[in-house]
């Protein structure tokens, strides 16, 4: 079996497990003729914290928005909690929490007014009430009076999450969250996110972040509209079957340019101070760098590849869709 084999998603359970999400099989969509999702199957367990990955327009938000209903998927199935995607998306959307990257909600409006003004059009008993519950929920007590268009992007992003659970959804599709917040501010979403996740609440996130990916219970890998790699992050790493060095020492940029060259090396990444370099058939890498690690005056050690290694590795063996 070839590595690309080794990574394919297994064949969905029936439609219908209540233990599932959400599950879709062959979903296509293109616009324009090019096609951005490509016969995507996969699956998303209830209770799980589930990683999108991938690079920019690589199909993440075309699928999110299919999940939720706001696209129509040109081919395939699919359910998103029990509910079929192209037929009952309007009973989708009453159970879903989806944030999208653009903050969207009223800058001239102070956090409380926003949330009341939610509550009204989700047309939930008591309003005020609801927002409240979501303030505190969400630690924004202090600044509950604050303008929108005044708050900090990680505060921003704090009161977006809030709007999303105020309706009290069973599934949050969130769309690169963190984007442009700094570290802080995206540690403090990441400990609300896994609170709600403890709470039952289904999470489906795209992040371009590995420290975010490796928060994630499940982790999926897409590219130019193809899933490439699924599984907890473990079983992504183990399955990608890279043979990994980490090298440190002098002239490593002249190294990579050799390195690169080489035949039986795959993937060459600088990770601060050293480089990792890794091969798909770890016989042929031995074979590839055995004179330099001989020669060279660079020290070689023997590493375990990184969810990094693995992702710089999927994206170099993918083929843009624009091209």
């Amino acid at each position: 079996m070839d590595a690309t084999s080794a990574l394919a998603p297994s064949r969905l359970p029936p439609a219908g497990d209540a233990a599932i999400a959400i599950e879709v099989e062959g979903l296509t969509k293109s616009f324009n003729g090019r096609t951005v999702v490509k016969g995507l199957t996969m699956q998303v367990r209830k209770g799980l914290i589930y990683g999108f990955l991938g690079p920019n327009g690589s199909g993440k938000t075309t699928t999110l928005r299919m999940l939720c209903g706001l696209l129509t998927p040109d081919s395939g199935r699919g359910t998103c909690l029990g509910y079929d995607i192209r037929t009952q998306s309007a009973q989708i959307k009453r159970h879903v929490g989806y944030m999208t990257q653009r903050f969207s909600l009223y800058a001239d409006l102070s956090i409380r007014e926003n949330l009341e003004f939610v509550a009204r059009v989700y047309g939930l008993p008591k309003p005020r009430a609801a927002a409240l519950g979501a303030i505190e929920q969400l630690g924004l007590q202090n600044r509950a009076d604050q303008l929108a268009g005044e708050l900090s992007g990680g505060w921003k992003q704090r009161l977006a999450l809030g709007a999303c659970i105020l309706p009290s959804p069973q599934l949050l599709l969130l769309d690169e969250p963190t984007a442009g917040v700094d570290p802080k501010a995206r540690r403090d979403f990441w400990d609300e996110i896994h609170a709600l996740a403890h709470q039952g609440l289904t999470v489906l996130v795209s992040t371009h972040y590995m420290d975010e990916a490796e928060r994630c219970h499940e982790i999926a890998y897409i590219a130019y509209g193809e899933l490439l790699a699924h599984g907890s992050v473990d079983e992504v790493i183990a399955n990608a079957h890279l043979a990994t060095y980490t090298v440190t020492g002098p002239d490593l940029a002249k190294l990579a340019e050799r390195l690169k060259r080489t035949e039986g090396v795959d993937m060459v990444a600088p990770f601060g101070t050293a480089l990792h370099v890794s091969g798909r058939d770890a016989q042929k890498l031995e074979a590839a760098i055995a004179s330099l690690r001989e020669a060279g005056p660079q020290q070689w050690r023997r590493d375990e590849p990184t969810l990094e290694d693995v992702f710089i590795d999927l994206m170099g063996r993918s083929k843009d869709n624009f091209g």
